[in-house]
């Protein structure tokens, strides 16, 4: 009987998010699957985890997917964890949870922190719906056509970028979308220097070109002629006489 992969959420970056069942997870698996061994490291040890970990990231090989794969297949159960957040979300380990489905393999999900949920509850944009894209290829003509879906969007979006690339990223919306057009810029969540900033495109692009990011970013990007939310005024009770 095959093993089961758990898809364990993990703290963006304060471990007092990890959830006790994550915690239990992460201990009762025979192997962790990480996409950076030495960033986990520091987490199991703080779950008191001491199965096998596992390297799987973007440029791993077949052979390393094949060896998750049999882990599974001869009974054993494996977590899959990301750097911070939940797993298999704009994240390699979407390749493995698809490779395991394939194969009839039970798949579980231990929720918890992800970044996408996180910023939107701090940014002040409309988050009734949303669109996540990930991170925008770097250039070409698939870039400037998602920069051209993001300014037509009546939904709020989402984008994760790189922090060296932030502020180009941000010059680039406001050039498609308008530099008056309302954003947010949520950096460094859950930790010591955690920052989300928001203003208009033109406002971010100028302030993050003179003091680039660090640390892991979500950018937020209101949807054409969408407003902020507002508050809802109370009804009025008529009283009869």
């Amino acid at each position: 009987m095959a093993g089961t992969l758990y898809v364990v959420a993990t703290p963006l970056g304060n471990l007092d998010d990890l959830s006790p069942r994550a915690a239990a997870t992460l201990r009762q698996v025979a192997a962790v699957v990480a996409e950076d061994t030495r960033h986990t490291k520091p987490l199991l040890a703080h779950a008191g985890a001491r199965g096998e970990l596992v390297s799987f990231h973007a440029h791993s090989s077949a052979a390393a997917l094949r060896r998750i794969l049999h882990l599974l297949g001869t009974g054993k159960d494996v977590a899959l964890v990301t750097d911070a957040g939940t797993p298999a979300v704009s994240d390699p380990g979407a390749e493995l949870v698809a490779a395991a489905r394939a194969r009839d393999v039970n798949v579980v999900t231990v929720p918890g922190p992800t970044a996408v949920a996180a910023a939107l509850s701090v940014s002040g944009l409309a988050a009734d719906r949303y669109l996540f894209l990930g991170f925008l290829p770097r250039k070409g003509g698939e870039r400037r056509r998602l920069l051209d879906f993001v300014a037509q969007s009546e939904w709020t979006v989402v984008l994760f970028e790189a922090p060296p690339r932030v502020a180009a990223l941000l010059e680039d919306l406001a050039a498609a979308c308008g530099g008056e057009r309302r954003a947010a810029v949520a950096r460094e969540l859950t930790k010591v220097f955690e920052e989300t900033r928001a203003g208009t495109l033109e406002e971010l692009a100028g302030y993050y070109a003179a003091a680039p990011p660090r640390g892991e970013v979500t950018v937020l990007v209101a949807g054409a002629g969408r407003p902020p939310p507002r508050r809802r005024a109370p009804a009025r009770c008529s009283r009869r006489a």
